[in-house]
């Protein structure tokens, strides 16, 4: 790296310590089974993975946010923390080098939520302004917002998992819609139970039950399979009522400023009957913080058709980038993940939101 970017790398760092997120780094070497369990099997041919004496599946970090987490339980517990990095990360990218600097923040545990993402958002910016980027361009959206609107809808959990899914994956939700079941009624009542579960309990309750029956194998399948083929086809039957699907396509259809964008979504809500109020206050108060932040909120883009593709975002989330930028990719990518923490073992729910800096795409500034 020459001088130059040295500096802006230093500078960047000063900035976050500045706002007192004290700087990591977490191990290179991280569990494999994390990364994939929280971001999809689809991950697995991105990872560098490797295997110790023991069959564990190791990695190599393919980005901070997991590991950071990781390190701020093991250290802090429950505790309110805010943390910068700076280092490689690595990931197999077609036509790209497999490792590359990474920067960013998370602020962890803190309960003034719309403060903290109004915070991470001007970090983000004002970080930009340090490497010396130019005009960029910001896009967000609120997965909130779209929980709330499929939990007034009340749609099965585990349809409302594969309606988040397709949004995530950005793929059409035609195929959702609900079909007559098949196959499967002989087991309403297993259905019935697991309704609701996380996909990891889920699979664990159905290879109990097996085991307790004394099914060791059938054709050759362990409990593992059998129990990961049934719940697949489980998930295939959970459809959405075709006019639930229509409101959902509605939402998705909203995009603007933050202030028109807010609008609309009322609207919708109002019309379809839908108790989606708290959500709207939190999108608002957010937006209010970041007008007290002097961000320049008009130039803002809302689509609610935006989501990246990480399956432990729960609230708002944004890109910066702009056409310049390398392959046109976003630069800046973050959001709020209130469910993570808890997830790798924290007792309690854990506020949390960060973003992150991709700064082999800003022109010299990893140079």
């Amino acid at each position: 790296m020459t001088q130059q970017g040295q500096a802006a790398m230093q500078a960047l760092i000063a900035l976050f310590e500045r706002d007192g997120y004290l700087r990591v780094e977490p191990p290179v070497l991280q569990p494999a089974d994390t990364f994939i369990e929280l971001s999809g099997e689809d991950i697995r041919r991105r990872l560098f993975i490797t295997e110790t004496q023991n069959g564990e599946e190791l990695c190599l970090r393919p980005e901070f946010t997991i590991p950071v987490c990781r390190d701020h339980l093991a250290h802090h517990g429950g505790s309110p923390a805010s943390y910068s990095y700076l280092g490689p990360v690595f990931r197999q990218r077609p036509g790209e080098s497999g490792e590359f600097l990474q920067a960013g923040i998370e602020s962890l545990g803190r309960r003034d939520m719309n403060a903290a993402d109004a915070e991470i958002i001007a970090l983000a910016l004002e970080g930009l302004s340090t490497l010396g980027a130019g005009r960029m361009s910001v896009t967000f959206s609120d997965m909130g917002i779209l929980a709330a609107i499929i939990e007034a809808l009340n749609i099965p959990p585990q349809a409302r998992r594969r309606i988040l899914r397709a949004v995530i994956s950005g793929k059409d939700l035609s195929s959702l819609i609900q079909a007559e079941p098949s196959g499967l009624s002989d087991h309403a009542g297993l259905l019935k139970a697991i309704e609701g579960l996380e996909p990891q309990a889920a699979k664990a309750m159905v290879e109990d039950l097996l085991s307790i029956a004394g099914i060791a194998s059938i054709g050759g399948r362990k409990p593992g399979d059998i129990a990961a083929r049934f719940l697949a086809r489980a998930s295939d039957q959970s459809g959405v009522p075709r006019e639930a699907l229509e409101i959902v396509e509605a939402y998705l259809t909203i995009s603007g400023d933050p202030d028109q964008s807010l609008a609309e979504i009322g609207k919708l809500g109002r019309k379809a009957g839908l108790d989606i109020h708290k959500a709207l206050d939190t999108f608002e108060e957010r937006t209010g913080f970041m007008a007290a932040r002097g961000l320049d909120i008009k130039s803002f883009s809302f689509s609610a058709r935006f989501a990246r593709n990480l399956d432990y975002y729960t609230g708002f989330i944004f890109e910066i980038g702009n056409p310049e930028c390398k392959n046109g990719k976003p630069v800046v990518g973050g959001g709020r993940y209130d469910g993570l923490v808890q997830h790798l073992g924290a007792t309690e729910p854990t506020p949390a939101v960060g973003c992150s800096f991709w700064l082999d795409r800003l022109p010299g500034a990893a140079s």
